[in-house]
């Protein structure tokens, strides 16, 4: 196998240099593990329980699942189901807080995807709370946030212990953060993992890096209507710049299936499994590129629900 050092030298040799991207980072995760696999739209049980299937059936170290319909389009059981699934294997089950200005009757949302993820007035921030409450009244430790006014409060009800001590808070890729400057803000706001810019050069996630200790969630494989990026042969550099750096894998050419139901058929299973499937791709590519990457595990920094 051909390592990534291998085919630098090549390149070298044959006048094509390859030029360092960014400094490697000194940070990993709590286990010493430099990376993580994430699959998000994970919509609900019956998705959850196929993604890990695939999982073990390809060998792929599943870290975290993230929801993207939101905690108010599943239902007690379906929640209490996931956070059992979450529990039994060690895997964070991260879900989407309330409702978002994007399914809201306001216009702006409609016309960028900047906004989509916006708390629109307070009684929507309330909303938010309401469905953090219940998440976490039913084992959740792990929620996906969409607006920095709602990323402080939850701060805030973690410090009156309204709220567990312990719970995940990770920013939305549809809350936009593109430089230091903002993830340090992100990190002052209670966020506990950070998702980044899916248009991010190397450079500019070792900025990120060096700005705050939050491990990164990045998409490897982007949804089409957030770019469409297919960057596997970037992995190895990415993940040396910006370790600890959970790798998301999203796909292109699918549909977007936000808010999920039954109405959708096995659509949602597939694309699960299929996400699985791309990140054994990444997995292969990883190891053969530097096999010296600390190997994905699991360990006590996860938000695995508590039910």
């Amino acid at each position: 196998m051909t390592s990534l050092a291998d085919l630098h030298a090549l390149m070298a040799r044959l006048g094509h240099p390859v030029v360092q991207a960014a400094a490697p980072s000194g940070s990993r995760f709590a286990d010493g593990a430099s990376y993580r696999f994430e699959i998000p739209s994970v919509e609900g049980p019956g998705v959850l329980e196929a993604v890990v299937a695939e999982a073990e059936r390809l060998g792929v170290p599943l870290a975290r699942t993230s929801q993207g319909s939101g905690v108010m389009m599943l239902t007690d059981d379906e929640i209490a189901r996931m956070a059992g699934i979450g529990a039994e294997r060690g895997i964070e089950v991260n879900l989407f807080l309330g409702p978002r200005a994007a399914w809201d009757t306001g216009g702006q949302a409609k016309l960028t995807q900047a906004v989509g993820a916006a708390a629109r007035g307070n009684a929507m921030v309330a909303a938010c709370v309401a469905d953090a409450l219940r998440a976490c009244s039913l084992g959740i430790r792990s929620l996906l946030v969409g607006d920095l006014g709602a990323l402080d409060v939850l701060r805030g009800l973690k410090a009156d212990g309204t709220l567990p001590a312990n719970l995940v808070l990770k920013t939305s890729v549809l809350m936009p953060l593109t430089n230091g400057p903002t993830a340090t803000l992100c990190e002052r706001l209670g966020a506990t993992t950070v998702n980044v810019g899916t248009d991010l050069t190397v450079p500019h996630l070792a900025e990120i890096r060096a700005a705050t200790g939050l491990p990164i969630d990045l998409y490897l494989e982007v949804p089409d209507d957030q770019g469409g990026f297919v960057r596997f042969y970037e992995a190895v550099e990415i993940v040396r710049a910006a370790a600890p750096v959970y790798l998301k894998m999203g796909l292109r050419n699918a549909p977007n299936i936000y808010p999920s139901g039954g109405h959708l058929g096995v659509v949602p299973k597939e694309l699960g499994r299929e996400r699985v499937r791309r990140a054994a791709l990444v997995r292969r590519l990883i190891e053969q590129l530097d096999p010296e990457l600390a190997e994905p595990s699991r360990t006590s920094d996860l938000g695995v629900p508590e039910p």
